[in-house]
């Protein structure tokens, strides 16, 4: 018998999380559709121009959309293209994120394990929210609130098996900061920024804290820049106006992503501009 080599593992593990991404990608289509509407989740797939029942051969991820050719197979009804590719990107998130934090380790095996659960847990409610805020402008308290006892319950646990235990402090500390930030944004302008969002920043900053002060502080400001872009672009384009209202909830996301991905080597390279690193 022998033994899977190094590389083999971290290959066998991105397949693997990428796999599961597909399969959590399609759930996360039933969360944006059924969770804003008040939909159990628990409830059988149907098409909602026929009300035909989804069989589990029809709902297999990406596959059955393009072997149905993006139509229902009972009505012909068209299926929005969104779905695969949800499941597509949510497959390539989670590959992304294994990569990241399992095939690259800095922490003890089992530590590492159960920060990457974490930010896996992260990428999926960062598709969900993003996708429901674009569409309804909510964010909704059934995903965003228990995401803080998610994150605490496998912090504490990351540092149970080795990780230290500042990070958790420290994401505790950006948590309450960046909250702190956005309620005192609610409060100055409250027509400017959302419940949800406040709701949010808490999440945001200790998913963005439990790495570093960089990328906290990267990934708060990129918030606002890639918010900001978006918005003069739609105004240049003429699709949107001053007064437009235009959900915040994505630019966080995508802010606390490229925090993520690179906060700590961009607050280094800016604090050395400076001779301050």
């Amino acid at each position: 018998m022998t033994f899977l080599t190094e590389p083999a593992l971290i290959a066998f593990a991105l397949v693997f999380a990428g796999l599961l991404g597909l399969v959590i990608g399609s759930f996360l289509n039933v969360v944006v559709y059924r969770v804003p509407a008040g939909i159990p989740l628990t409830r059988e797939s149907r098409c909602p121009a026929c009300d035909a029942p989804v069989r589990p051969w029809q709902n297999v991820p990406v596959v059955s959309w393009l072997a149905l050719r993006g139509r229902c197979a009972s009505c012909g009804a068209t299926i929005s293209p969104r779905y695969p590719l949800v499941e597509l990107a949510t497959g390539l998130a989670f590959a992304g994120v294994v990569w990241l934090f399992l095939a690259q380790p800095s922490l003890p095996l089992a530590a590492s394990v159960v920060v990457t659960i974490a930010y896996l847990y992260f990428a999926a409610i960062t598709i969900a929210l993003a996708l429901i805020d674009i569409d309804t402008h909510r964010l909704p308290n059934s995903i965003v609130l228990p995401s803080y006892a998610v994150a605490a319950a496998l912090f504490i646990l990351a540092c149970v098996l080795g990780a230290d235990w500042s990070a958790l402090l420290r994401a505790a500390i950006g948590a309450a900061a960046l909250y702190l930030f956005y309620f005192v944004l609610r409060v100055v302008r409250p027509g400017g920024m959302g419940g949800g969002d406040v709701k949010l920043a808490g999440v945001v900053g200790a998913y963005l804290a439990w790495l570093g002060w960089g990328a906290l502080a990267v990934g708060a400001f990129a918030a606002f820049v890639v918010g900001g872009v978006f918005g003069v672009a739609l105004i240049l384009m003429r699709r949107a106006g001053r007064k437009t209202a235009i959900p915040f909830g994505p630019f966080m996301l995508a802010g606390a992503w490229i925090g993520i991905l690179s906060g700590e080597i961009l607050a280094g390279w800016y604090l050395g501009l400076f001779a301050i690193a």
